[in-house]
C-alpha cells in the first residue's frame, strides 16, 4: 500500500507540471508488453497525434503495466493521476454489470462478427456506461478470440471438470468455468508461465497470439481452438484531464483513437490464423470445437447473465443481425 501510494504521489505531480514549450504531454498506460498488438496500436496513435498536431500534442506511452495493474491504472486515471489507458474491459466489468455482456460465450464465432459487434450499436452506447467511473470511453480494441491451453490430453468436456484453469478476476469468466465444473483460478498474468510450469494450474483460458509468444505452449499437451469467447478492450480518458483539453484536442484524440482502435480489431483475424499455424507446425496437439463442445454450460451461462446484465439481450440481437449478413 505504501508503494502505490508513493506512485499515485509521483503521477499525480507529475501531472502538473509546468511543460516546456507550447507542448502538452498526455500519459497512455497499457498492460500489455511492447510486442503486444495493443501496446503497438497505442505507440501508433501516440505517432500520428504528434505528428497531426505538429509536435503541440504529445502521447507517453508506457507498456507492460509500467504504471501498475489495471486496476491501478483505473485509480489513477479516476484522480487525473493517468490521463489515457487501454483497459481489458474485464476491470470494467468488475465496477459496471453492463460490460459482462461483453464476455458471453459463442456470441460471435470470428474476429471479424466481433469486431462489428463492438462497433455497434448497443456496445457503442455502453461506452457512456463508464462515466460514472470518471472516465471516458474512446471505442473498442481486442485481442482475439479466447482458446484454452491445457496441460496433458483432452478429448471432451470431462477432461476439464475439477481441473485448475487460469482466468481473469472477473465474475463471468469464472461463471463460465464453473458452469462446466471446472476450478477458476486467477493469477496474475507474469506469473503465469512459472504457475503453468510447475503445475499450480492445469491450463488457461487465452489468445493463440499470447500461448505463442509467450511459450506457454511449451508445456501444453492440448491446445482446444474454441473460440469461445472475445477479450474485449476499451479506450478510455480520464475525465478529469479530458475537460481540461481544448475542443480541437479533444476531437484529434476522439478521431485517433478511434482509428488505431479499429485497426486493433482489423488484424486480429490474421493474427489468430497465423499463430495457430504455428501452434500447429510446432506439433502441439490442437482439438478444434464448437458449442456444444461445452454441453448445457452455456446455456446456463445465458440465462443467469441475461438477468444479471440485461443489456446481454440487445448485443445478443446484434450479433445475430451481424450473423444474418454474413450468410
Amino acid at each position: 500500500m505504501k508503494k502505490l501510494a508513493i506512485l499515485f504521489s509521483t503521477l499525480l505531480c507529475l501531472s502538473f507540471l509546468p511543460l516546456t514549450g507550447q507542448a502538452k504531454t498526455l500519459r497512455l498506460g497499457v498492460i500489455t508488453p511492447p510486442s503486444h498488438q495493443w501496446s503497438k496500436g497505442a505507440q501508433a496513435f501516440a505517432d500520428e497525434v504528434k505528428a497531426r498536431s505538429n509536435g503541440e500534442l504529445e502521447v507517453l506511452v508506457f507498456p507492460s503495466g509500467q504504471l501498475g495493474s489495471e486496476a491501478q491504472m483505473l485509480q489513477l486515471l479516476q484522480r487525473g493521476g493517468l490521463d489515457m489507458a487501454f483497459l481489458a474491459a474485464g476491470e470494467l466489468a468488475n465496477r459496471r454489470p453492463s460490460f459482462a455482456a461483453l464476455f458471453a460465450p459463442y456470441i460471435v464465432e470470428t474476429p471479424e462478427q466481433a469486431r462489428a459487434l463492438l462497433q455497434g450499436e448497443t456496445a457503442t452506447k455502453m461506452l457512456e456506461d463508464v462515466r460514472p467511473l470518471g472516465l471516458v470511453g474512446l471505442g473498442y480494441g481486442m485481442a482475439g478470440l479466447r482458446q484454452i491451453v491445457m496441460r496433458g490430453d483432452v478429448q471432451s468436456v470431462d477432461d476439464l471438470r475439477g481441473r485448475k484453469v487460469r482466468t481473469m478476476p472477473i465474475e463471468p469468466e469464472r461463471d463460465f468455468w464453473l458452469k462446466l465444473g471446472a476450478a477458476p483460478t486467477p493469477i496474475p498474468l507474469p506469473a503465469l508461465y512459472d504457475a503453468f510450469a510447475n503445475g499450480q494450474v492445469d491450463g488457461m483460458q487465452i489468445d493463440f497470439e499470447g500461448s505463442w509468444n509467450t511459450r506457454y505452449i511449451d508445456n501444453a499437451g492440448t491446445v482446444i481452438e474454441s473460440n469461445h469467447m472475445m477479450l474485449p478492450m476499451v479506450g478510455v480518458a480520464s475525465a478529469r484531464v479530458w475537460s481540461s483539453l481544448s475542443d480541437g484536442e479533444r476531437d484529434l484524440l476522439s478521431e485517433l483513437a478511434a482509428k488505431h482502435l479499429d485497426q486493433i480489431l482489423r488484424v486480429y483475424a490474421d493474427i489468430d490464423r497465423d499463430y495457430l499455424a504455428k501452434i500447429r507446425d510446432a506439433g502441439v496437439p490442437v482439438l478444434t470445437v464448437h458449442r456444444d463442445f461445452f454441453g448445457p454450460g452455456v446455456d446456463r451461462w445465458y440465462e443467469e447473465w441475461r438477468a444479471r446484465a440485461p443489456v446481454l439481450k440487445d448485443l445478443e440481437a446484434d450479433a445475430e443481425a451481424i450473423r444474418a449478413a454474413d450468410e
